[in-house]
């Protein structure tokens, strides 16, 4: 769903920043780090302050034909390989300092290759610190007259502050203090830092900001994670050891009784304005340079690393420091802060060391490191899918989903991308040749990530309260001051004679007491008086100093009984404070397991609820298929129903059609074996009118009679007898085997397929065809030698006679690569009576005309020649 305006930085209440319409894109810098050896090639170049040049190395333009193609690409600001951290901080760093100061939030992150010099970029060494410390230097360098103490400022465990008075942060700081071993204490400043950050940054190279407000008081709180695995872990997050003997894997990770214990995995949180944070994430609050490196250095000791084919010391997670400052304004009076909570403002850096993406087949990972390595690629690329929609969307108007939540860290700074703040990007580029096909990709993304824009956040101002109330208050308590000094004066000591001297000043002044005249009774008289004017002042002064003293002495009495009073009272309400710390750990040891039972139960009625979505979907799509298959059933039904009646009709005409086709083939059948019983019977009177004749002409006999033919009435009704078995032939002339040329024959080579049979093919005549391979069975082998195919095939006729067809045919090649045969002709041999009883009817018969019978069906009779008649059939 798409919220109308995102929340401002957490603790940030009013109005939304949907009105504001001005964009900036994406701040992309490319930094160039110094070749390894001189003697490498270089495949980059710097043109000028915001472009370089890719030169293919000699290798690669030799696989690919000699092709020379150089490729330039454009940037914010390019810095080369002599530009050091100062001047990298101040271009890309120090704005967004200013804009921390100024309640702004801010992402700043590398990108690049493995071993491209991204966390020398962003963490430095010792004598030239990146941009994390000299960030943390000019923070503190800026708010550092302005910072509130400790425990003031309070985070409230969902993304924000809040403000407590100086009594709760008093007793904070005790309670902190008193605990024997704190779970997580925050440094002490008086603690001497790591030796490899105490000189990271020299005093001439420190930054302030000028424009500070002096009516805010600030706090600083850092926050160090790590991504690995696409998991979010605490690397300030104290892991449970065992105080016998205590191990540590790689990566800080313990081992208690040989036994693993896996760091907890964080989860991510919106909170009330929409904006995502790490829930549980240790904040700490440092209030110096060198307690914030102790804290850095302390995660970074946790941090993943590995030995690989590229580089000695690859990270194997994306890193993220936050910088949280807190801010509020003071009172009317300047004096103490104001206990507002929606006055709190929270603006946050966050400083993003992304791992570098690398392949496998270079890096020659295996195991977990393949693992790693598969789950930063992907992290990776879900980033280039994420500028690359918000890109399209941005250009062409389109309204595409991000996909943020593919990758923790997109979803983490989702917030920045959709108008929270400022978005800077260094592209850290190695040089050698090596990396070149890798550093096209990388600035192929740098390239269209300086295409996306971020809305641009609005100022805001803390409070409505006059200007100057700090430097108000702090005049009233200097002049304060003085005028006490002044009213009460500063003490000395008796003997000292600037006191004697206000003392005998304030005296009355002595006359003179010089005697001349035995008889002058003046000057003693005055000089008596005026003693005694001392004398009496001197009494005055001590009784009203012994009165002051005992006025002084009854106070401190006074004072002595409140504060035993107040002594007794304190360890009274330390005994109850004790108790109430016992029965608040208590209670938060119970809200522990009752979060962690509400996790557990959120997360399984989360899995349930995922597979109830599941179930249901799945229901309806069975759902869904089962109408379908409903409906497609009874449309089949209705079809089977439709043809089921159609071939019942054409079943039926088909009957109709095959019975009266059957009835008209017998009738057509009987009408033949009719005439064929006739033409035997006339055949049979012939023979016997010549035998008959014959003897009567040896006996001197008359001339036999004539067979009368019988009538078609008769023979209808006469039962029709007959032999299965064709007349035999009389062997008076035998038939000779003849061969004939096969009007086949011409010059192509043919396979004669002549298959094994029950008849003898002697019997006939047989084609003669030269050039031609006889085979039994036709092969692969016979008919790639050959490009006519031909077949011999005889059965008995209907009347007994053999029939011999000739199937002729092509051969031709597949593309397979065998061979096929394309049916192309059919040639037909039969044999018939060449003479043979004349079918026209006798002279001097009283028969009526007979029917003519085909010559193919008559059979053979002594003294008949053979003939063949050739019937061709031209296939399509």
């Amino acid at each position: 769903m798409y919220r109308q305006g995102k929340g401002k930085t957490p603790r940030r209440h009013g109005p939304k920043k949907a009105t504001n319409t001005d964009k900036d894109p994406v701040g992309v810098c490319c930094r160039i780090r110094p070749l390894g050896a001189e003697d490498e090639e270089c495949c980059v170049e710097m043109i000028s302050s915001s472009t370089i040049q890719l030169h293919a190395p000699d290798g690669l333009k030799a696989n690919r034909n000699g092709e020379f193609k150089e490729m330039q690409y454009s940037f914010k600001k390019v810095f080369g390989i002599k530009t050091t951290q100062m001047e990298l901080f101040e271009e890309v760093a120090k704005p967004l300092i200013e804009d921390l100061i100024h309640c702004k939030n801010g992402l700043l992150f590398t990108y690049g290759v493995t071993g491209s010099g991204k966390t020398f970029t962003m963490t430095g060494s010792p004598g030239e610190g990146g941009l994390l410390p000299r960030s943390l230097d000019m923070v503190f360098n800026s708010i550092g007259p302005f910072q509130a103490k400790r425990y003031v400022f309070k985070p409230d465990e969902k993304n924000g502050m809040e403000v407590q008075n100086q009594v709760d942060a008093l007793l904070e700081r005790q309670k902190r203090d008193s605990q024997p071993t704190p779970i997580l204490k925050t440094p002490s400043s008086r603690h001497r830092p790591d030796p490899e950050f105490a000189d990271m940054i020299s005093s001439e190279e420190a930054c302030k900001s000028e424009n500070v407000d002096e009516d805010c008081c600030y706090s600083v709180f850092v926050s160090y994670i790590e991504i690995y695995n696409n998991y979010i872990y605490d690397l300030l997050e104290d892991t449970p050891y065992d105080p016998i003997r205590p191990k540590w894997l790689g990566g800080g990770t313990p081992v208690r009784n040989n036994e693993f214990i896996p760091p907890q995995s964080k989860i991510l949180r919106e909170d009330q304005n929409h904006n995502m944070y790490v829930a549980g994430c240790t904040e700490v609050e440092v209030k110096s340079t060198e307690e914030a490196f102790e804290v850095f250095w302390k995660g970074q000791k946790k941090r993943r690393i590995a030995n690989t084919e590229l580089n000695r010391e690859s990270s194997r997670s994306h890193s993220v420091f936050t910088i949280k400052l807190a801010q509020a304004p003071l009172d009317a009076d300047g004096d103490h802060i104001l206990q507002d909570k929606s006055q709190v403002n929270v603006s946050q850096l966050c400083l993003v060391d992304l791992a570098g993406s690398e392949r496998t087949s270079r890096t020659r990972a295996e195991g977990s490191r393949l693992r790693e390595a598969g789950n930063i690629n992907q992290s990776l690329m879900t980033l280039r899918t994420c500028m690359e929609v918000l890109r399209e969307n941005q250009m062409y108007g389109t309204n595409k989903m991000v996909p943020y939540r593919d990758s923790k860290i997109t979803h983490l700074f989702k917030n920045y991308f959709d108008g929270e703040g400022k978005v800077r990007m260094i592209v850290c580029v190695n040089p050698k040749a090596d990396d070149y096909e890798e550093t096209i990709l990388v600035m192929r993304f740098a390239e269209m990530t300086q295409e996306v824009e971020v809305a641009r956040p609005v100022d805001r101002p803390i409070c409505f309260l006059a200007a100057g109330r700090r430097h108000r208050n702090q005049a009233f308590r200097d002049e304060l001051s003085r005028r006490l000094d002044d009213r009460g004066g500063p003490t000395y000591s008796v003997d000292d004679p600037v006191l004697l001297n206000q003392l005998i000043e304030s005296l009355p002044v002595l006359p003179p007491c010089e005697l001349v005249d035995p008889a002058d009774d003046q000057t003693l008289p005055r000089l008596i008086e005026v003693l005694e004017t001392r004398l009496r002042i001197r009494q005055m002064m001590t009784e009203q100093f012994n009165k002051t003293a005992n006025t002084l002495k009854s106070m401190l009495q006074q004072f002595d009984g409140q504060l035993s009073a107040k002594d007794t009272f304190l360890h009274d309400q330390q005994s109850k404070l004790g108790e109430k710390d016992r029965v608040i750990v208590s209670q938060k040891t119970e809200i522990e397991r009752l979060e962690k039972k509400s996790k557990t139960l959120e997360y399984k009625i989360d899995i349930l609820q995922k597979t109830t979505d599941v179930y249901e979907q799945d229901k309806r799509s069975l759902q869904q298929e089962l109408e379908t298959r409903e409906q497609r059933l009874l449309r089949e039904l209705s079809e089977k129903k439709r043809m089921e009646q159609r071939m019942q009709g054409m079943v039926t005409d088909a009957r109709h059609k095959w019975e009266k086709e059957c009835e008209r083939r017998v009738n057509a059948k009987q009408l033949e074996m009719q005439n064929k019983l006739w033409v035997k019977d006339e055949k049979l009177k012939q023979l016997k009118a010549i035998v008959t004749e014959s003897s009567s002409n040896s006996g001197g006999g008359c001339a036999a009679e004539r067979p009368e033919r019988p009538s078609r009435e008769r023979d209808r009704n006469m039962p029709q007898k007959r032999s299965a078995s064709p007349s035999p032939i009389p062997t008076a002339l035998p038939v000779h085997p003849m061969h004939r040329r096969s009007h086949s024959a011409g010059g192509e080579k043919w396979v004669d397929h002549k298959p094994a049979c029950n008849l003898d093919l002697d019997t006939v005549m047989q084609p003669i065809i030269p050039n031609a391979i006889k085979v039994s069975t036709p092969n692969e082998k016979a008919l790639s030698k050959c490009n006519m195919y031909v077949l011999r095939h005889q059965e008995l006729a209907s009347d007994g006679e053999i029939e011999t067809k000739l199937i002729k045919g092509n051969v031709f090649k597949t593309r397979a690569g065998g061979q096929a045969v394309q049916f192309t002709d059919i040639e037909t041999l039969r044999q018939e009576c060449a003479a043979g009883p004349s079918r026209k009817r006798r002279s001097g018969s009283a028969e009526g005309p007979v029917q003519q019978e085909d010559v193919e069906n008559r059979p053979p009779v002594a003294g008949t020649s053979l003939s063949y008649i050739h019937q061709k059939r031209r296939k399509p």
